[in-house]
Formats: structure tokens, C-alpha cells, sequence
């Protein structure tokens, strides 16, 4: 479970030649929640209001002007290395603008193998079939893996169907792309 009580975040406004503050943006201001184990939350609201900045604080990418956070009753400030590990295996955020989050010099492959490699222990066979399951459930085609973000990100929805910025068709079982593995080989 994690709680959330009086979350604070004030970015200092500086100006001038020494860049002394005169001033602070609030951006979160106040924000108390729970979210029991097993559970999500949305958090929906208008532009510049802090959404983001509120998920940064609960993945401790950025640390409170003030208020508390507990994960399973532990203040968050307290958590030593490993029980920070566990914490951050626990957590996600999806933010409103998901290509913000993605490496444009990742490949989708890579993108989707980074939490296995990173919180589970596979050898690059068992991780190289996980993405494979993992894009097949969603309905992206084999040639994925080695796509761009923005690649995939156009895909159509229908399953195993997608179109590249560069104009190119991908379907899963005939794929005109010469470095997918599923091509056909003329």
C-alpha cells in the first residue's frame, strides 16, 4: 500500500545574474491518497496542474518540499537500498505523454526487455522470447523488436497490421522489411 499525506513540491523561481530566489512555483500542493495493493489510480486534471510531478515524487524521481510518502507502512525516506529496490519493482507510472518516456534510441525490443532484465533474472533466450509473447499479446508483429518507438507507435488496430512513418507494411506472418525475421525470402 502506498499513502500519500500533505505531499508538497515548491520549485524555487531564481533570477538574476546570481540566481537568487525570488520566489516558487508550487506545484504540488497539499495532495493526500492511498492506493492499496493490487490497485491503481488516475490522475486526471488540466495542463500544468501537477499530475506529473506528483508521479515523479511517488517513484521518488524527485523528493518532496514537504509531506510524507509510506509504501506498507515504511516512510519512503527511511528505505534502505534493497527495501528501495523492492519499492520501485512495485510501483509504475504511465505519464500523459508517453514518448516523453521512451529512449528514441531504444529499440521497442530493448524497450520492453528493460524490466525483465532489470527486476528478473533471465538469460537473453528467455528474455528474447518474453518480448516475443509479450509484443504477440498485444498484436504487434514480429519485426517489432527492432522497430523505433515511433515505428510502433503508429501501429493500426488491427493485430499484426502496422505502418511505419517510412511507409512500409508490416504483418506478422509476410513482412516486407528485409531485417524482419518473419520476411519472406524471394
Amino acid at each position: 500500500m502506498i499513502e500519500a499525506r500533505d505531499l508538497t513540491k515548491h520549485f524555487p523561481l531564481r533570477r538574476g545574474l546570481f540566481a537568487r530566489v525570488e520566489g516558487a512555483v508550487r506545484a504540488v500542493d497539499g495532495v493526500s491518497f492511498t492506493i492499496d495493493s493490487g490497485r491503481t489510480l488516475g490522475v486526471v486534471g488540466e495542463s500544468g496542474c501537477g499530475k506529473s510531478t506528483t508521479a515523479k515524487l511517488i517513484l521518488k524521481l524527485e523528493e518532496p518540499t514537504g509531506g510524507e510518502i509510506r509504501f506498507d507502512g515504511q516512510p519512503l525516506a527511511g528505505l534502505g537500498a534493497e527495501e528501495l529496490r523492492r519499492y520501485r519493482r512495485s510501483v509504475q507510472a504511465v505519464f500523459q505523454d508517453p514518448f516523453a518516456s521512451l529512449n528514441p534510441r531504444m529499440r521497442v525490443g530493448q524497450i520492453v526487455a528493460e524490466p525483465l532484465v532489470t527486476n528478473e533474472i533471465l538469460d537473453g533466450a528467455k528474455v528474447r522470447k518474453r518480448v516475443a509473447q509479450l509484443l504477440d499479446l498485444v498484436g504487434l508483429p514480429t519485426c517489432s523488436p527492432t522497430s523505433s518507438p515511433a515505428a510502433s507507435a503508429s501501429a493500426s488496430p488491427s493485430p499484426g497490421r502496422w505502418r511505419s512513418p517510412r511507409g512500409w507494411w508490416c504483418w506478422t506472418s509476410r513482412c516486407r522489411r528485409s531485417t524482419c525475421r518473419s520476411a519472406r525470402r524471394s
